[in-house]
């Protein structure tokens, strides 16, 4: 039996109200905490890629440019994740522009890494579209990637991001099979006022296909489907995901109209296995980069850059409902290298 669940107009809170509590809230209320400045989003980006930026930075530092640098640079750039084809283009290429602007010190090779780096990744920067090209609704969103991606917290995140833009969204709980994946997608919908579809167990497939009619019928302008987390090793659950898409396609002619892979940026060069295993099964149309926030070496980037170029659509840095944001480039370059 599909359910569906949206967040009471009128309630704050799933918790009911305790008289006495709300008395003695309104007589002695409690001190507010000062509120801290909020950081600006290229501020809580560099944060999150302190780690390979402080490795990098420090090389910069010395007052010659010589073939030891280069040696260094280029262990740096692969112990960030940069990959072996990314890191081998990047110092060719900054060689080169050493040799022909006579580069002598080590903040103009800086720069100049940087530019190359923004180079690498710029043909992986394209915006998310929100509408059909054929005008037609609902625009429907496949979301996959492994257990513990992020993947249902970036479907809540993206809710909120794509409401900003006055679109009506409609979720479903396609991991039919793990009842906290549906209970957190749920969630995620009270918290934005959106409808969620779920359904106790049964076919996955079978709970996006309503989903989808129900999108339509009802004028959604966006359906995003959740799937059950699954390795890319893991054949039969990738068969399923399969199918998964092949049932959305019977659905709605040319869904899903976009595919999307959360990966999480911790996971280095796993994440570049991730999306060539996932693209192969699938057909990504773009990549949601998550966790990028004080471990991730961020490097990773480089590598689908240079290997398996699907867009990266977002990227997010944290928990919060703004710490999900666009994917730049130039932005990403600068907080790579300090």
């Amino acid at each position: 039996m599909l359910k569906f669940w949206k967040k009471s107009p009128t309630a704050d809170s799933d918790v009911p109200a305790d008289p006495a509590r709300a008395s003695l809230a309104v007589t002695t209320p409690p001190a507010e905490p000062a509120a801290e400045p909020k950081r600006s989003w290229l501020d809580r980006l560099k944060t999150g890629l302190k780690k390979t930026s402080s490795s990098l930075t420090g090389l910069f530092l010395r007052i010659q440019v010589d073939e030891s640098l280069f040696e260094e640079l280029e262990d740096a750039l692969l112990l960030a994740d940069c990959g072996v084809e990314a890191t081998h283009w990047l110092i060719t290429e900054l060689r080169a522009r050493a040799k022909s602007k006579q580069i002598e010190d080590g903040a103009q090779l800086k720069a100049e890494l940087a530019e190359l780096i923004v180079t690498l990744l710029t043909p992986l920067e394209k915006t998310l579209p929100l509408v059909r090209v054929d005008g037609a609704k609902p625009l429907v969103m496949l979301i996959a990637g492994v257990n513990g991606a992020g993947k249902t917290t970036s479907i809540g995140k993206l809710a909120k991001h794509f409401q900003l833009a006055d679109k009506r969204v409609l979720l479903a709980a396609g991991d039919t099979f793990r009842a906290a994946a549906r209970e957190q997608l749920m969630v995620w919908g009270e918290r934005n006022g959106v409808q969620v579809i779920a359904q106790e167990g049964g076919d996955p497939a079978a709970v996006i296909f309503d989903a989808v009619a129900s999108a339509r019928a009802r004028g959604f302008d966006l359906l995003m489907a959740d799937t059950a987390g699954r390795l890319p090793t893991q054949l039969h659950l990738m068969e399923e995901l399969k199918k998964i898409r092949r049932v959305i396609a019977k659905g709605e002619e040319g869904a899903p109209h976009e595919t999307l892979l959360v990966i999480d940026g911790n996971t280095g060069q796993n994440a570049l296995a991730q999306v060539r295993a996932f693209d192969g099964a699938l057909g990504l149309t773009g990549l949601i980069v998550t966790k990028l926030d004080g471990t991730a070496k961020g490097g990773v980037l480089c590598a689908i850059a240079r290997t398996c170029p699907v867009p990266v659509y977002f990227i997010g840095v944290g928990e919060g409902l703004d710490d999900l944001a666009p994917f730049n480039a130039r932005e990403f370059a600068s907080a790579l290298l300090g």
